[in-house]
């Protein structure tokens, strides 16, 4: 089998299930499960039989976990996919014919349809050199990526899709986007929604890290502190109003944005993890 599917999940329950049930059962599938829950694992494997799941030491996140899958896999090629996406029928095949038509290409990627009830545009040109695509759906030539890397571990969170296409394209390898091939992307569902505060929490420490993170990588120190400025004093000042109207669920949002901010800008790790 050419393709490997890597699917990094985190207790994403019902939204996983049915993500699985869209893809055709000849595809093997790793999942790597972020939550450890082993009783996770064993049910995800004896109710399919395409189905590995890995469970690491830790929470690894979304680079450093679909990192882990992509090198588990065998195969030329490795599609990841989020948790909360639906695939078409011809999805997967269309990617293949297109990977193999175009042949000299690091990643493609295909269409998104962010509402299920859409009736995507049929366009005509079957793909487009692209800059960046979106890390739902990304379809890797594994053999390119030896020399390019992986995604970068240092982020746990946001940015890491953005930061690899920024180094695919400046080592001169290829990215492209291939219209006649769609996927479904439900959207803010990858996770059960008793964990919505908590994950919640989770992504507004990250998104200010990774910016300040990837600005500082890619740019400079002082052009990161530039990006991130604006979010910090407006950070603080709602942090203070939300403190004094007694509003605790706001004002531990914008804790956890300054929070985020200042991790970055005195150089700590990305070490915050959701408290499940």
């Amino acid at each position: 089998m050419n393709l490997t599917i890597v699917i990094v999940s985190f207790n994403s329950g019902d939204i996983l299930h049915r993500c699985i049930k869209s893809i055709d059962k000849k595809y093997p599938i790793t999942i790597v499960e972020n939550s450890l829950n082993n009783k996770l694992k064993l049910e995800l494997e004896k109710i399919y039989s395409n189905v590995t799941c890995i469970l690491p030491k830790e929470n690894l996140g979304y680079g450093a976990g679909n990192n882990l899958g992509i090198k588990h896999a065998k195969s030329k090629y490795v599609l990841i996919l989020n948790p909360d996406t639906i695939l078409y029928e011809d999805t997967i095949s269309n990617l293949l014919i297109q990977a193999e038509i175009i042949k000299d290409f690091s990643i493609i990627g295909p269409r998104i349809v962010e509402n299920e009830n859409e009736k995507p545009e049929i366009l005509k040109k079957d793909n487009e050199s692209v800059q960046y695509i979106k890390g739902f759906a990304i379809l890797f030539n594994k053999e390119k990526f030896d020399k390019i890397g992986l995604f970068d571990e240092n982020y746990f969170l946001y940015f890491e899709e953005i930061d690899l296409c920024k180094r695919i394209i400046k080592s001169g390898n290829k990215i492209y986007l291939i219209k006649n091939s769609l996927i479904k992307h439900v959207g803010g569902k990858s996770h059960e929604d008793k964990f919505n505060v908590e994950m919640e929490l989770s992504r507004n420490w990250h998104w200010m890290w990774s910016t300040f993170y990837f600005y500082k990588k890619n740019y400079s120190y002082f052009y990161a502190i530039s990006k991130v400025y604006k979010n910090f004093l407006s950070s603080f000042f709602k942090f203070i109003f939300y403190s004094l109207v007694l509003n605790k669920e706001k004002k531990m949002i914008y804790y956890q944005r300054l929070s985020g901010i200042l991790n970055g800008i005195i150089g700590s790790k990305s070490w915050y993890r959701p408290k499940i």
